[in-house]
């Protein structure tokens, strides 16, 4: 896929073009907005709206990454949406089959080598993961989302929120204490890497 030729394209008022660009990124442009909006019907919402406002505005792409620009996009529906509904969103990390089953091992946590018992300690870290972030604000669950889940850097993520550089840092790092700290009340599903020394020495 020629990234850039589609774009140009697109600018022009190529819906073909655009609707390429579309397929390629709606995964990553739903599941971030899931994360943050904690519903599917909300996500698909948040997911169209910015599609729409990406192809209405894409004159104003000046270049650099492109996920990046879609990304700050559909955060800024995901917004858009809470403001309007003015109620907190959820974050689950569980990922649902088509039937709108609950996946017990998702891909970015399983390890295929695991016994059923890591399984199970796997999935119980899991939700306690997500207790953690349903308590974060949503500015610091944001940029960990954008940059634990989906991996962007820093100024990928600082693009997508549209925020400066070292407010993301800062946040991204207040955002990891908290969740750190969060998780010591869930010690023995920790790997050792992540528990205080403190606890360890009880």
């Amino acid at each position: 896929m020629d990234e850039s030729l589609l774009i140009k394209d697109a600018k022009q008022g190529d819906l073909n073009s655009f609707n390429t660009l579309v397929l390629e990124y709606q995964e990553i442009v739903f599941n971030t907005a899931y994360r943050i909006m904690g519903d599917e019907d909300s996500a698909a919402d948040a997911t169209q709206d910015a599609f729409i406002s990406a192809f209405t505005h894409i004159s104003s792409f000046r270049g650099g990454s492109f996920k990046s620009w879609l990304l700050r996009t559909v955060t800024n529906a995901c917004y858009d949406i809470l403001r309007t509904h003015k109620r907190r969103p959820t974050v689950p990390l569980e990922p649902t089959s088509a039937d709108d089953e609950e996946i017990e091992s998702p891909a970015w946590i399983a390890d295929p080598d695991s016994s059923p018992v890591e399984d199970v300690e796997s999935m119980e870290l899991e939700h306690a993961i997500q207790h953690c972030l349903e308590n974060l604000p949503i500015d610091y669950r944001t940029v960990i989302i954008l940059a634990d889940i989906q991996e962007m850097d820093y100024r990928e993520v600082a693009t997508a929120t549209k925020n400066p550089l070292g407010t993301v840092k800062s946040r991204l790092a207040r955002a990891r204490l908290r969740m750190r700290e969060c998780l010591q009340d869930f010690w023995e599903l920790l790997p050792s890497s992540m528990r205080l020394e403190s606890r360890i020495s009880q």
